[in-house]
């Protein structure tokens, strides 16, 4: 019943088995065979022969199959992990991007910060130079020559010269007659062509009145006339004058005074207080 093959080539059977690196499946189908093969018949040697070929054939095409399906798989896993690769180099530069957009972002906000510092320093800086010009050109109109109208005349000061006038009159209205002498005497000190010294003059020898100062007062009040004789105040001066001389018992003098001024402004209202002042005077 046993599949009868030559002695010789069962020694080698083994052999050719181990060579063909037999599956367990490969022998179960081999021995299925020869198990089949027994109840049908015994092969002979021929028979036997073109079995263990084709079964060869067979280990080989098997061989040949599993190679090709390694090489395909050893392929595909290459391929997958080139693919591997390339994501983990993909997700590494998407990590670099993002990381790169987080620092452009921090730089955008910083640029933006600064730009907005910069708006309010240029805005606080805009105000500053607006300021500073405005406070230049107040200045520079204080320091510009002011048209002045007095006693009928016109004429230009500065603003030192006009602030130093109308301090001292300010002074003189008040009855600080000490304050009003001393500013008017300063005025005509520091600015002797000023176009006040005729006003300046007359005032001030007012204030010396007020001060009892007749002496002093008198003599501006004889360098107004004699200087100016022309001006507003000269007739005014010439009466003030006379007050003084009163002031001091002189009518003599005072009568004389009186009667050079109604000889010299006889429309003046000077004259005509003068007048009055003369018959008291005689009297």
């Amino acid at each position: 019943m046993f599949l009868r093959i030559p002695q010789a080539r069962r020694r080698g059977l083994p052999h050719l088995l181990d060579r063909l690196r037999l599956s367990l499946p490969v022998l179960a189908a081999w021995l299925a065979l020869s198990s089949g093969g027994a109840s049908a018949g015994l092969f002979e040697d021929e028979d036997a022969r073109k079995a263990i070929l084709d079964l060869r054939s067979r280990i080989q095409a098997t061989d040949e199959n599993s190679r090709a399906r390694l090489g395909e798989l050893a392929a595909a896993n290459a391929a997958l992990l080139e693919q591997v690769q390339q994501l983990q180099q993909l997700r590494r530069s998407l990590l670099d991007l993002n990381t790169q957009l987080e620092v452009q972002r921090a730089d955008s906000a910083r640029l933006r910060g600064d730009q907005e510092q910069l708006a309010r320093d240029l805005a606080e800086l805009q105000r500053a130079v607006k300021d500073l010009s405005r406070s230049a050109d107040d200045r520079l109109r204080l320091l510009e020559p002011q048209k002045v109208t007095l006693d009928g005349r016109d004429f230009s000061v500065d603003a030192d010269e006009r602030r130093s006038h109308d301090q001292a009159m300010t002074a003189l209205r008040a009855g600080d007659f000490d304050k009003a002498a001393s500013g008017l005497a300063l005025l005509l000190q520091r600015y002797p062509a000023t176009g006040y010294a005729e006003s300046a003059r007359f005032w001030l020898g007012n204030a010396l009145y007020g001060q009892k100062s007749y002496k002093e007062a008198i003599a501006v009040f004889k360098t107004l006339v004699t200087g100016s004789p022309n001006h507003l105040r000269a007739p005014e001066a010439m009466l003030a004058m006379a007050n003084c001389q009163i002031e001091m018992k002189d009518n003599k003098a005072a009568r004389k005074t009186i009667d050079e001024l109604v000889k010299a402004y006889p429309a003046s209202d000077a004259a005509a207080a003068g007048k009055e002042r003369l018959s008291t005077l005689k009297g």
